[in-house]
């Protein structure tokens, strides 16, 4: 699905197919599709919570299928990923991969897409001042509804007329992947790329776990004794889920 020909395979997890990659990698593919502007393409930044909610969310499983990228956020995937024999050193971390976008590449046009009132608003003030070589074509947080096709019409030309070279998805999933899948034909816009709550880590809206914990594989706790009434069902429910199932695939594999 991916056309990076340094892109080196991709490992299946409870039926979504992952690819063996790194941030340097995705980095990588995301400069060539700006630079030839051939098609829109849009990645998908997932982790456990993804690939166990794809089981149950039929449109969620045919946004990750359909991905031109689907990037291992989350150490339980690297695990998986090196029992299938992958050198993979560090997880492909949402946040961390739009910060070194930013710092790595010379120059770029965004657009963020997101995020609570006012949170890409105060994300685009803090980035325009660190990052000056970059330009925010703009910004929209979408309202908590359903919209129209006449207002989806509306933001999808507003978005083309602001000819971005990447649009930053901050919606969280399953609903930035479906929103990718649903628009990536209805925009002129070499990258589309979910990244979840790294609009609100970056705007200093919510704080995020320390890199310690991240890269050992303990960011769901920091995450739900911060958000404990919202984030319960995905980490203790969807969590257990996905630890007994790649157990049982693992097994089969062998």
């Amino acid at each position: 699905m991916t056309d990076l020909v340094q892109i080196p395979s991709r490992f299946p997890v409870l039926g979504t197919s992952v690819d063996a990659v790194q941030i340097p990698d995705v980095i990588a593919q995301m400069q060539d599709w700006i630079l030839r502007r051939d098609a829109c393409h849009y990645i998908a930044v997932t982790g456990m919570h993804g690939v166990t909610e794809a089981r149950h969310d039929p449109q969620l499983r045919a946004a990750l299928t359909a991905a031109n990228l689907v990037v291992p956020d989350g150490m339980p995937l690297i695990w998986l990923g090196r029992r299938h024999g992958f050198r993979l050193a560090r997880r492909v971390y949402g946040p961390e991969l739009m910060l070194r976008f930013w710092q790595e590449t010379p120059s770029a046009r965004h657009f963020l897409y997101g995020g609570a009132p006012g949170v890409a608003d105060a994300l685009a003030h803090k980035f325009s001042r660190q990052f000056p070589t970059h330009e925010i074509a703009g910004t929209f947080s979408p309202p908590y509804r359903t919209l129209s096709p006449g207002e989806d019409d509306e933001i999808s030309a507003m978005i083309n007329a602001a000819n971005p070279d990447i649009v930053w998805v901050g919606l969280g999933t399953p609903k930035q992947e479906r929103w990718m899948l649903g628009h990536r034909h209805k925009l002129s816009v070499p990258v589309l790329i979910g990244v979840g709550a790294a609009f609100d880590f970056h705007a200093g809206i919510v704080r995020s776990a320390p890199p310690w914990m991240g890269e050992n594989g303990l960011e769901w706790l920091f995450r739900l004794v911060q958000e404990p009434r919202r984030l319960w069902h995905r980490y203790l429910i969807r969590g257990t889920e996905f630890a007994a199932l790649s157990l049982l695939e693992l097994l089969k594999q062998r």
